[in-house]
């Protein structure tokens, strides 16, 4: 890839590059002609341009009324189109149905870390899903059909992280798109470049950033093709033998879907770097399987009241180890996540949130002997010796731990981008976040406000959930293939796919 130039680059190949891959290949969304929706009101409106895909639609006009659980208005349509009043329990068939027209292929490389699906590969393989089985899939491939388990029912289709691991893996093989994808690919730097009109002979640019003269592939040299400003996307490539290999490519327009998942938050408290604190599920479950915890360590301090505590408090007290748990808000407080997830799919989260009712310090039960909640604290400091303090109002407590874990959620790491990308939040003062700073962009194309040919999509813009990261696919899509029929830009290449020249 080095050296190459392309219309698309996407930074990230977990489901949200998949997703747009499929739809960029040539795959484009049109309205079944069988198509039977609840809501008839947006049936009629998809029935007055039915010859046409949804993608060349007007979004905003399809999106105007709906209600989801997403505040994105595309992801709401197209969750909509996809799973049928959902949210209420029903499993009616999408209405959309899906053709292969290779003359709206857009070329694009999509760069991943590691395999196709991104941070699911990284995930604890037994660990159930949050989301049903069936809103982890994405276009064209029914995830029953590749799954492992077929024992499970539509009632608690829950599925493995392994399993949808290897879902998404084998889709890029099945849907042929092998070839858009890099994999081990580390993005290092990603810059704007600008060129000036008369620039054309010898192809320099000029980066405001560095001031520094960068030259465009050989091959595209003095082609009217090339826009005035490209993105240049700079890294390594991990190759077999272990060594990297630096590759520069450059692209009319990029695409930020690197998830949520990069940093840890930490607490920013007095002893968080020593090497008993971890921020990492994975560390506990190498520290049992070490059996560097067992039941007679002294107890794992857990930091956090999300799923992710919630799955260490599992995993620790299955193997009978002693847990101290600690949270800042009351077990009351009705924005806790175990309180929006309905006992009979999620009865493991509810009975950690059971734990955390009738187990605190101040008023244990004796149910669960090996673990305390410790509501409304917060930790002051680790010490080298083990010793973990806690505060709650103007009182101390300490306690002798063997590790701890602190998961109170996780940022993006946008290293590569101007200043972290934090000039494209929403509040361009804070560090970009998916829950409480995402990046700001147009709702119906998924363009960066304050960036023109940068898109971002799934959690960066606050969709933490694959059931509508893929409303950021068709957004993505519709908006660059409007561009090219605008522009007259798409001619088909001797494959019979369109790419970006002069014609």
């Amino acid at each position: 890839i080095d050296n190459s130039f392309c219309f698309l680059s996407f930074i990230g190949n977990g489901p949200s590059g998949i997703c747009l891959s499929y739809l960029l290949s040539g795959y484009r969304p049109y309205l079944n002609d069988c198509a039977v929706h609840p809501n008839s009101i947006l049936l009629s409106k998809l029935k007055e341009l039915k010859h046409l895909s949804i993608a060349d639609q007007d979004l905003e006009y399809l999106s105007e009324g709906l209600e989801g659980r997403s505040s994105n208005p595309v992801a709401v349509l197209f969750d909509t189109l996809l799973h049928p009043n959902a949210d209420l329990g029903y499993e009616y068939p999408s209405v959309i149905q899906w053709r292969m027209e290779t003359q709206h292929h857009i070329p694009h490389i999509v760069l991943g870390k590691g395999s196709p699906g991104g941070a699911w590969h990284a995930m604890e393989g037994s660990m159930l899903t949050i989301s049903l089985g069936l809103w982890m899939e994405l276009p064209g491939v029914n995830y029953r059909d590749l799954s492992t388990n077929k024992r499970r029912n539509t009632t608690n289709d829950r599925a493995t992280s392994d399993e949808i691991a290897s879902y998404y893996k084998n889709y890029v093989k099945l849907m042929g798109l092998q070839n858009n994808f890099v994999d081990n690919t580390y993005v290092t730097s990603v810059m704007k470049l600008h060129r000036n009109k008369k620039e054309t002979d010898n192809c320099e640019v000029r980066t405001e950033m560095t001031n520094s003269n960068q030259e465009l592939p050989e091959k595209e040299c003095g082609s009217s093709a090339l826009p005035q400003s490209i993105w240049e996307v700079r890294g390594y490539q991990r190759v077999c033998n272990g060594s990297h290999v630096p590759f520069c490519l450059f692209a009319e327009n990029v695409v930020l879907a690197t998830g949520a998942s990069d940093s840890p938050v930490k607490l920013n408290v007095e002893g968080e770097d020593l090497p008993y604190v971890f921020h990492c599920i994975s560390d506990l479950g190498m520290a049992i399987s070490k059996q560097n915890l067992n039941q007679s360590s002294d107890p794992v301090l857990i930091v956090g009241a999300g799923l992710s505590a919630a799955d260490a408090i599992l995993c620790t007290y299955n193997n009978n180890i002693s847990i101290i748990h600690v949270f800042r808000k009351r077990v009351g407080d009705p924005s806790l996540i175990f309180k929006q997830l309905p006992k009979t799919l999620y009865p493991e989260y509810h009975k950690t949130y059971h734990m955390m009712c009738t187990q605190s310090y101040s008023a244990a039960s004796g149910l669960y002997p090996d673990y305390t909640s410790f509501p409304e604290h917060c930790v002051v400091s680790f010490k080298p010796d083990k010793n973990c303090i806690l505060e709650s109002g103007n009182s101390l407590k300490v306690f002798k731990i063997s590790i701890a874990l602190v998961l109170i959620g996780t940022h993006p790491n946008l290293f590569f981008l101007k200043n972290q990308g934090q000039y494209l939040g929403l509040n361009p003062k804070k560090p970009i976040s998916c829950r409480q700073n995402p990046i700001d962009i147009h709702p119906y194309t998924f363009e960066c406000t304050k960036e023109d040919n940068l898109f971002a999509m799934g959690p960066l813009i606050g969709d933490n959930f694959v059931r509508f990261l893929k409303g950021g696919a068709l957004g993505i899509a519709s908006c660059l293939a409007k561009r090219h029929k605008k522009k007259g830009k798409l001619i088909v290449n001797e494959g019979g796919a369109e790419s970006p020249g002069s014609k």
